[in-house]
């Protein structure tokens, strides 16, 4: 039996989530179909993160178990084959599979990050229109970086946690906030060692509060330290939301790819 890796690429927008549900609708769901379709069996995927309906993904991982025998190149193009142009696979990688030690894409993740896109306009733009969370009143992305700082570290992050969160634990390692501005564009980049249900929109949704002026940089250290999920702004729109990176021990060597599709992400 063998493990293979796959990074996975997908546009959101169409989408239920990652997650298998009953109406098929899912990218899970999809990319499993397209695995049976190609392989003519059935196949089960395990993913590094499952993102919420409308959220994308630069790359996503995902492993599955099989007995059959291809060549990385033909996993790519025989899935593809059988994809919507909303999903496809970037790159395939044969794991090692050890019980002692096998590749697994959630549990073996020692780091994910996401970027959040924001189109900072009085006007939204129609032609970014569920590729972007659009923001209509001026934000100070000074403020917002100086928030952030107290975001960095280990901290029990209840107060940016969705009520249905499964997570056995709120505390989070977060490694870096970063806030980049080109233009009408502010891409806002979070990297910790995992992150909990709606996480990264709740954060999101308090920083845009600190940027347009509606609180002071100092009340999100409160909101933090406050444990509770009430305190924090409300759950920002998926829009903009794209889970970048999934970083793995270098000894699996994944053919992940280093993707800049931002002009100041």
């Amino acid at each position: 039996m063998k493990r293979i890796a796959l990074g996975i690429q997908y546009d959101g927008s169409p989408w239920s989530g990652w997650q298998t549900q009953p109406d098929g609708r899912t990218v899970q769901d999809v990319l499993e179909s397209g695995l049976g379709a190609f392989t003519l069996r059935e196949i089960a995927t395990v993913c590094a993160g499952r993102t919420d309906a409308g959220v994308h993904a630069m790359e996503q991982v995902v492993h599955f178990d099989t007995d059959i025998n291809r060549e990385a190149a033909s996993w790519v193009r025989g899935v593809n084959a059988f994809l919507p142009p909303s999903i496809a696979v970037r790159w395939a990688c044969e794991v090692t599979r050890d019980a002692a030690d096998a590749f697994h894409a959630r549990f073996g993740a020692i780091a994910r990050t996401y970027h959040y896109v924001l189109y900072n306009h009085p006007v939204r733009s129609p032609l970014l229109s569920g590729k972007v969370g659009w923001v209509f009143r001026p934000l100070d992305e000074n403020s917002m970086r100086i928030a952030a700082r107290s975001l960095i570290g280990v901290h029990d992050f209840s107060a940016f946690r969705a009520a249905q969160c499964q997570a056995k634990s709120p505390v989070k390692t977060m490694h870096d906030i970063d806030i980049v501005r080109k233009g009408d564009l502010v891409v806002i980049t979070l990297r910790a060692n995992a992150f909990l249900h709606h996480m990264v929109r709740n954060i999101i949704g308090s920083l845009i509060f600190v940027g347009n002026g509606k609180k002071s940089p100092d009340w999100l250290k409160d909101v933090l330290e406050g444990r509770d999920r009430k305190y924090a702004a409300p759950t920002f729109m998926p829009d903009g939301l794209y889970l970048a990176k999934i970083e793995y021990d270098r000894k699996w060597r994944l053919p992940q790819e280093e993707l800049n599709l931002f002009p100041c992400g």
